[in-house]
């Protein structure tokens, strides 16, 4: 209904539609501005900085970080296009390189029987759960592989989210609040402090593996707190090495606090059937409270998981946000990691080959004298340059040489350990890592004994 259709309803001019909205703004505390018709000028003294996404601090960083990598003739070594599937080897702009950019640890993405297990599920249910679980239903693939899941863990149960990400965070938001606290390794992956900030909980880094600086931090705090939440990974994904979970379990259960254990890179990685860092230590599941881990390495799909006790779960499934309030897992993804899971415990040669790989690139890398940090010859194998130029010209070095190495540099991590980090599957062979390892070792001689070239504009 317009003011002419209503006579009883005072029309006001557009000068008095202009006060009446300069008292409104100054009521609230608001820039009077001035005014163009029935518009308000952007205010005055706002930076662009502010407004401008070209301007914010942090693309400008990023902008003067690829101006320098030109200078010094550095492309970007991300975001290369694969045309196949990545593997030991990998084809990228038509060239096979040996690859060492893949989590394909226990080469199961690309198996046959992986690949028909996602083509079925996929002709049965489409390639989407079109909903979130909770509204669209479960699929048979989601149940059987969370019950697999929850057998490999040894636990009561298990839930599988659509992001590995999203699974850290959704769980420690959901479980703890601002009366909370959250105790982490240095080292933690970004996605457990992402889900510390969300929960509002107090957050405490430790020592990496300082179990002892861990027991000194409960002593003096825990009785501040209500819950307590401590957080390790069973493979540190940048480093390549493990906790002494045994040890962190002891103090959990001395000050009554929570442990959670992301094993993202460990699953398949550590046991002898790839169960993980329990097998690994032959402890009971049951004193974790948190097992994480994710669907995107050994397991061919993507996503990620939580197995724990009925009580975790069925709270989980029912409050954390990331899984409430997202699709479902793609039934031909959550059949493709079932499967994949099958075949792992079908043939724990894959583990073993895995195994002995990452110990003899380890032994070959520490023998040429190359710095591996924390290293135990795991699937991860970083090689620190300590400086993020002499990481990328070694990543470029080796990408000439027909290796696919890409550099981890700074912020990722902190400049005087910027690095090249390796993922090694079980489909590497001997030759390729004795050959990887001699490049590395020759690039890394020439390079630090050759003179910065800077290009002229």
């Amino acid at each position: 209904m317009t003011n002419s259709d209503n006579p009883e309803k005072p029309r006001l001019s557009r000068e008095s539609k202009e006060e009446a909205l300069r008292r409104i703004l100054k009521k609230h505390g608001g820039a009077e501005g001035e005014m163009n018709g029935a518009q308000l000028q952007a205010p005055t003294g706002v930076p662009e900085a502010h407004y401008r996404i070209d301007k914010f601090a942090d693309y400008q960083a990023l902008t003067l970080q690829r101006d320098l990598a030109k200078k010094v003739d550095l492309e970007s070594p991300y975001f290369l296009e694969h045309d196949r599937l990545a593997r030991d080897t990998a084809m990228i702009g038509g060239r096979e390189y040996i690859n060492f950019g893949t989590y394909n640890y226990l080469d199961l993405n690309g198996h046959p029987r992986v690949n028909e297990a996602a083509y079925q599920a996929m002709m049965k249910y489409g390639t989407s759960a079109s909903a979130s679980r909770l509204v669209s239903g479960e699929r048979p693939p989601h149940r059987e592989l969370e019950q697999l899941i929850a057998e490999i863990h040894g636990t009561p149960a298990a839930i599988t989210f659509v992001s590995g990400h999203a699974t850290n965070v959704s769980t420690i938001g959901t479980l703890l609040g601002k009366r909370d606290l959250v105790l982490h390794d240095r080292l933690i992956h970004n996605s457990m402090l992402q889900g510390a900030l969300l929960s509002g909980a107090m957050r405490q880094p430790f020592d990496h593996n300082d179990v002892k600086g861990l027991d000194e931090l409960l002593t003096r705090s825990r009785r501040k707190f209500e819950k307590v939440l401590i957080c390790i990974e069973g493979i540190y994904s940048m480093d390549g090495d493990m906790p002494p979970l045994p040890d962190f379990i002891e103090v959990a259960r001395k000050h009554k606090a929570l442990i959670m254990i992301d094993e993202a890179h460990s699953l398949g990685a550590l046991g002898a059937r790839g169960h993980g860092i329990a097998e690994h230590f032959g402890i009971d599941p049951s004193e974790v409270d948190i097992w994480m881990g994710t669907l995107s390495k050994t397991l061919a799909g993507c996503g990620g998981y939580i197995a724990g006790s009925e009580a975790l779960i069925t709270l989980l499934k029912h409050s954390a946000s990331g899984f409430l309030y997202s699709v479902g897992m793609p039934p031909p993804i959550a059949a493709a990691s079932l499967e994949a899971l099958r075949i792992m415990e079908e043939e724990p040669d894959r583990v073993r080959k895995l195994q002995a790989n990452g110990k003899l690139m380890l032994d070959l890398a520490r023998d040429a004298g190359l710095n591996t940090g924390y290293a135990i010859g795991s699937p991860v194998l970083p090689i620190i340059t300590g400086s993020s130029l002499l990481a990328a010209r070694l990543s470029k070095a080796l990408f000439e040489a027909g290796i696919n190495a890409p550099p981890i540099i700074y912020p990722a991590v902190e400049e005087r350990v910027a690095r090249l980090r390796f993922f090694i599957s079980s489909a590497h062979s001997e030759e390729q890592i004795r050959f990887t390892i001699d490049e590395v070792a020759r690039q890394m001689r020439l390079l630090t004994n050759s003179p910065l070239t800077i290009a002229k504009d």
